[in-house]
């Protein structure tokens, strides 16, 4: 110790050290405490920036985000992972019986190849020349690239060639059309007459004494969502998702739900609706009473898949708050449901039928103080469809509520928007009704009445030869895309199959593998024409053009989306006139384009699918065999667990539903008779 005498050493009693503390706490220990004060709070500060100000966030200038790996998390593979442990016995994988099949086939063809060889050892030479060798080739391609393998052709290249037919067959098909379709517009006008214009003035008038006057909308565009004066966590959550700025109907929306009206909102397809009544739910949950936990928010979505999006989102956004959310659709455990039930979540995000089930038989659960009640896609939940579902919904729900509607094709047919029992909604329509992205370009692909079987080789055609990846295939039967999965999977195409008659586990699962990239081209029904919001998707192929221009604009409204460009090819028939007149006049028609596939292309592919009909039979074949020793398996499962648990079983309450059995079939036969009534030509 430099600057002391080691020898020296002071003592103090301990009634002196007494003495010296309380002489210090009177005059020194006030500002020494001060001090400290200032140093932890700038410490604290500091560390607050800290965390912040997170390195691994980044802003994409195209309007979508990047955090943690470059990935939007609202994926399904959590979800998935739930319900892997509850599968007793896995469903049939098609892509292994496709993969067996084309296995077998290589073998068969290089047990072709050496006996050739050894056949034709003493003729080297026609061996390599003759017709043989031909063969070959073109089987190892095919086994390597599928139909017309080998074959390079650039993506410009092949669109320029369009572009050339298509001026050759412009004159032809423009003067057929405007014939055919002046016809059709002077019949329809002599059907409407001069009723239609007393007619739309009673609906203008309805609709005037129903929605609240449009002064009741604000007009203040925010440049940022700091603007909007929302709490610190939920701006904190919308940066961690890389949301910049608010988008027109999140400007409009969010002041407006915050002051807790009824509203009905339109906006084109990826406008980000879903952030718009999500912000200012978790804004309003933010200040509840936390005394006794209740349920005072019900989300409704029409699909399992679109449920577990908004629930993913939803959760990601009041990520730094202590707001709980439950998930209750169908495919997912039940008591694995009723056990977050019972926890009293803050928010719940259901599809109607499953909802309905937990209200009827889960314990303690009820919606008597549920305070917003949220449609998502709500045209499609108005539907006749949905009717009686959503009149028991309403029914359990008190009606002091906030309702709020969204969809991208929004209805203000009063006469449905009263079953919902809205007061007095804002009506908040940003675009016109039915129009489709600013940023789409929509091509249509014309098949002539006597050319409707070429349909998968046009589809085949695109495929191969343009369309290489990120793509979704839209068809109008089930039936239809599960055997186009096969064809693709024999044609060496990766592609995943999305439709009702796949298990939850397997649909989650195809749309994984779709959004990272792991197949290139998701074969889809109209289940994943709503709502769904994957990045990157570059062209939606309609196979079939659906029968209501809404499901058009949602069907194409998957690409295009949060101002990024897109593009649409739709294969148009005969029958499809009148949608395709609709899809030019909602769009800017520079963005609408004829695609011409030439002939020879289509003959050629036409021949390749014919070539493997007998290997698709093979393999749907082999599918349905597998599929009855499944179910074989999970009968037998299912009687043991009714010998090893049968007390326990029998003695559960029985589950009941709001209607009867012949209820039940009456609305569903009402739900297929509509369903039925749109493919009337």
């Amino acid at each position: 110790m430099s600057g002391f005498d080691d020898d020296f050493i002071h003592t103090i009693d301990e009634d002196d050290n007494v003495q010296v503390i309380e002489e210090l706490s009177e005059e020194e220990v006030a500002v020494t405490t001060n001090k400290k004060r200032k140093v932890s709070k700038k410490a604290a500060k500091k560390n607050a920036t800290k965390e912040d100000m997170d390195n691994s966030f980044t802003f994409n200038i195209e309007g979508g985000g990047a955090y943690k790996n470059n990935t939007m998390d609202w994926d399904f593979a959590t979800t998935r992972e739930k319900l892997k442990a509850e599968t007793l016995v896995p469903r049939t994988n098609i892509d292994d019986i496709i993969a067996k099949k084309l296995k077998e086939k290589k073998q068969l063809k290089n047990g072709k190849k050496r006996k050739a060889i050894e056949a034709d050892e003493t003729q080297e030479v026609e061996a390599v020349n003759g017709e043989g060798a031909n063969i070959s080739d073109n089987d190892e391609d095919l086994a390597v690239d599928g139909f017309g393998g080998g074959v390079v052709e650039d993506e410009e290249e092949s669109e320029n060639d369009s572009q050339d037919d298509s001026e050759a067959e412009s004159s032809e098909s423009e003067s057929e059309e405007e014939n055919q379709g002046d016809q059709n517009d002077e019949s329809d006008d002599e059907a409407n007459g001069e009723d239609d214009e007393e007619v739309n003035q009673f609906e203008i008038e309805r609709k005037k004494a129903y929605f609240a006057p449009d002064s009741d909308q604000p007009e203040m565009l925010y440049e940022s969502f700091s603007a909007m004066n929302l709490s610190r966590p939920i701006q904190k959550g919308l940066a961690s998702v890389g949301f910049v700025a608010p988008t027109a109907i999140q400007c409009k929306t969010i002041p407006v739900a915050l002051l807790g009206k009824d509203i009905c909102g339109g906006a084109v397809t990826g406008s980000g609706k879903t952030a718009a009544f999500v912000v200012p739910i978790l804004e309003r949950l933010l200040y509840r009473p936390r005394q006794t936990a209740t349920t005072r928010v019900l989300i409704l979505c029409p699909t399992r898949e679109l449920a577990v999006q908004v629930h993913s989102v939803a959760v990601k956004l009041a990520s730094f708050t202590d707001i709980q959310f439950c998930l209750c659709v169908g495919g997912l455990s039940v008591k694995g449901q009723e056990l977050e039930l019972k926890q009293k979540p803050d928010v719940v995000v259901a599809t109607p039928g499953r909802l309905i089930d937990h209200v009827r038989n889960s314990p303690s659960f009820t919606l008597e103080s549920c305070e917003i009640l949220v449609m998502d896609e709500a045209d499609r939940m108005l539907e006749d469809g949905f009717a009686d579902e959503l009149g028991e919904i309403v029914k359990s729900c008190p009606k002091s509520r906030q309702t709020m509607l969204f969809s991208a094709t929004m209805t203000d047919n009063v006469d449905q928007l009263i079953r919902m029992s809205l007061q007095r909604p804002v009506r908040l329509m940003i675009d016109p009704s039915n129009q489709a992205a600013a940023k789409l370009t929509q091509e249509f692909v014309r098949i002539r009445a006597h050319k409707e079987a070429d349909r998968p080789a046009v589809l085949l055609a695109l495929c191969k030869k343009t369309f290489k990846r990120k793509c979704i295939v839209f068809f109008r039967s089930k039936a239809a895309a599960h055997q186009m999965k096969i064809v693709f999977g024999l044609c060496g195409l990766s592609a995943a199959e999305l439709h009702g008659n796949l298990s939850q586990e397997q649909r989650l699962e195809a749309l994984e593998k779709f959004r990272d990239g792991e197949v290139d081209y998701l074969l889809a029904t109209d289940l994943a024409s709503r709502g769904l919001d994957i990045k990157g998707i570059e062209v939606v192929i309609n196979f079939n053009m659906p029968q209501q221009f809404a499901q058009y604009l949602h069907r194409v409204g998957r690409t295009a989306r949060a101002g990024r460009n897109g593009r649409s090819v739709t294969l148009i028939g005969e029958a499809d006139r009148k949608l395709l007149k609709m899809a030019v006049k909602s769009s800017n028609k520079q963005q609408v384009k004829h695609r011409v596939v030439p002939a020879e292309l289509i003959s050629k592919y036409k021949a390749k699918l014919e070539a493997i009909t007998e290997e698709v039979k093979d393999v749907m074949k082999q599918e349905k065999e597998d599929k009855v020793i499944r179910q074989t398996e999970m009968e037998l499962k299912k009687s043991e667990n009714l010998l090893q648990h049968a007390n326990e079983i029998y003695s559960r309450p029985a589950r009941t539903w709001f209607q009867s059995d012949k209820d039940k079939k009456k609305s569903k036969d009402v739900g297929m008779q509509a369903y039925k009534s749109m493919f009337k030509k």
